[in-house]
């Protein structure tokens, strides 16, 4: 018999996304593993559970699925009670978000589960069919421009009529990562002129070639990057991007923001001054609220109006696109099962790049290095 997989149905509220879809589960079994799925698990995408029952899964209850489990296979981190079900010597395999979620990795190394972090994949180009943080981001800037042009009181494209013409709507957007380019491509592709700031130079040419315009700030001294992730940007940076920005977002109809920093609050790049010089009526959709958010006003699951500006903050984008979100983080998932290890078990090669950078807990120790000193900062700053 193959390794057991349990997919229990996300616990997070709002949430629709499931960890693996019935034609990766087929893939799976095909693989050698045994599948369990909760009922009703797949419900929130679409996915019945006759489909995952057609696909060769078993519809298993949550308790002793999990206790029976030698692998789980979640899209949330799951909670630490419900690690505590888990055998000792099972594989976890989830967001865990480790380096702000203590309790977590302390409930992993507390029942011996070897737990490894999807948002932890190294960005690196071996690992791209693993990427989970840039298949849902990608989801997510398509979903943020839909939302903007929702709540927008102006269409996005040029229109010339009989009654006149209407000039294309300006869109800001903070941040060139995957998120903020697909933001520039569905903007793009509505007809809207739009503009982009990114404290890495490099993104110019990706923002240009999508037809966006990159906003240059004169100098970049101070920036650091890391696994294709800002770690570090000076405040004299930040200072002459907001006297850049300020230029342009007072003209902006939807400003898009999109900025985050790996294990760090969001930075603030739209302040309650900045607020004030937009135009009544105009949007802005913050995509780092769950981090804190990148406009100071910004409330997370809440839209709200501040000096005639409405300010979405809505959280998790990606679960707004279920179907495909689902799809591609079942495609992301199971890649990196596979790549760990199949039915038959694991055989870790902890010295592995894709490996070692999103291993975080193993034989009931914490064994990611840069979780261990994130941890320990955050322990000494308590």
């Amino acid at each position: 018999m193959g390794l057991k997989i349990y997919v229990p149905k996300e616990s997070r509220s709002g949430e629709n996304r499931v960890a693996l879809t019935p034609s990766v589960v087929k893939q799976l079994i095909a693989e050698g593993f045994e599948c369990y799925i909760e009922p009703d698990a797949g419900s929130g995408a679409g996915f019945s559970d006759e489909a995952y029952q057609g696909a060769g899964a078993l519809i298993a209850g949550q308790s002793a699925a999990w206790a029976a489990a030698d692998v789980v296979l979640k899209v949330n981190p799951p909670s630490p009670d419900e690690v505590a079900q888990m055998k000792k010597g099972a594989v976890l395999i989830s967001m865990m978000y480790a380096f702000s979620n203590p309790a977590l990795v302390e409930a992993c190394s507390r029942q011996g589960v070897t737990s490894f972090a999807l948002d932890a994949v190294p960005r690196i180009s071996r690992a791209q069919k693993m990427d989970v943080l840039s298949s849902q981001a990608n989801l997510a800037g398509y979903k943020a421009v839909i939302i903007g042009a929702n709540e927008m009181g102006k269409i996005f494209p040029l229109l010339m009529t009989a009654a006149g013409t209407i000039t294309p709507s300006k869109v800001l957007i903070f941040g060139a990562g995957v998120a903020g380019l697909q933001a520039v491509a569905t903007a793009k592709r509505l007809g809207a002129v739009v503009e982009v700031t990114d404290v890495r130079p490099e993104t110019k040419e990706q923002v240009e070639s999508l037809g966006g315009k990159f906003l240059v700030v004169d100098s970049a001294e101070g920036i650091k990057t890391e696994g294709g992730y800002a770690r570090e940007v000076s405040e004299d940076f930040l200072r002459k991007q907001k006297e850049l920005v300020e230029k342009h977002i007072a003209q902006a109809d939807l400003v898009i923001t999109t900025a985050q920093v790996f294990g760090r609050k969001a930075p603030v790049l739209i302040t309650e001054d900045m607020v004030r010089l937009m135009k009544p009526g105009s949007v802005i959709v913050d995509m780092a609220v769950e981090q804190g958010g990148n406009c100071s006003l910004s409330e997370a699951g809440k839209t709200v109006v501040n000096h005639g500006v409405k300010i979405v903050g809505q959280t998790n984008l990606p679960s707004l696109l279920p179907v495909n979100a689902s799809e591609l983080f079942a495609k992301n998932i199971s890649t990196l099962l596979l790549h760990l290890g199949n039915g038959e078990g694991f055989k870790l090669d902890r010295e592995e790049e894709i490996t070692k950078g999103c291993l975080i807990t193993h034989d009931g120790q914490l064994v990611h290095e840069s979780t261990k000193q994130l941890l320990n900062n955050a322990a000494q700053s308590a």
